[in-house]
């Protein structure tokens, strides 16, 4: 289960202005919100912006996560300035050729918008991104967990809680696994040290992606190649 932004590709405000643009278009509003959205849900935050900017939403956001979405949709194709993190599509084809790994998404993007992130970067082929978590009805990031191992027990049976891995960049991804039971590996690629990410309990902290055979002996079991001593 991997975390979007931080972990896989930095988007570095591709949707973000898209978001901006459909909060000024819903509510009128000259968008002024500062919120700390690192490893946070989109319901999380658009609750926090919407209070900051004092909009009371009575009926959910789904409404504007729909505007958000079709602005998103609306972008021009092509990543410009939004990026793969080193390593990752290497780690993603390695895991996606064995039989026994399926590999989705947890994130607090609402699911329209994780899904063009990583297409828009060329990472969507290897992830099965209709078993996922996503942000907009929870938040709590173990909810998305939750969510996305019940959609992937749903078509694949029953998974060990030690075959559960969810990889994120923040102590919010750590903590969302860490309560659920399941694996948590911290990937230092965002904000939050690798210090930080063991002191919020990771089973296993990697600094990046770019060594594939480290992440390949975390991620799927596979042993790595012993280094020979001189």
């Amino acid at each position: 289960m991997w975390d979007v932004d931080g972990t896989l590709l930095h988007d570095r405000g591709r949707c973000y202005s898209a978001y901006v643009s459909a909060f000024t278009a819903f509510t009128g509003h000259e968008f002024r919100a500062q919120v700390n959205a690192g490893g946070r849900t989109d319901r999380w935050i658009t609750a926090q912006v919407f209070a900051q900017h004092g909009i009371e939403v009575r009926d959910g956001f789904d409404e504007f996560f729909a505007r958000y979405a079709a602005a998103v949709a609306a972008l021009p194709p092509g990543p410009g300035p939004a990026q793969a993190l080193p390593g990752v599509a290497e780690v993603l084809a390695e895991l996606h050729a064995r039989p026994h790994v399926v590999q989705t998404l947890v994130t607090g993007n609402i699911a329209p918008v994780a899904a063009e992130k990583v297409r828009n970067v060329g990472l969507v082929h290897y992830l099965d991104t209709s078993i996922g978590g996503y942000g907009e009805h929870h938040e709590e990031r173990a909810e998305l967990v939750r969510t996305a191992r019940a959609r992937a027990e749903a078509v694949h049976g029953p998974v060990a809680d030690s075959d559960v891995l969810v990889v994120g960049d923040t102590e919010h991804d750590v903590r969302a696994a860490l309560d659920c039971g399941v694996v948590a590996v911290g990937v230092a690629t965002g904000r939050t040290s690798a210090a930080e990410l063991a002191a919020a309990g990771a089973h296993h902290v990697l600094a990046d992606l770019t060594d594939t055979a480290t992440a390949l002996a975390v991620l799927a079991g596979v042993p790595a190649p012993a280094r020979a001593e001189r």
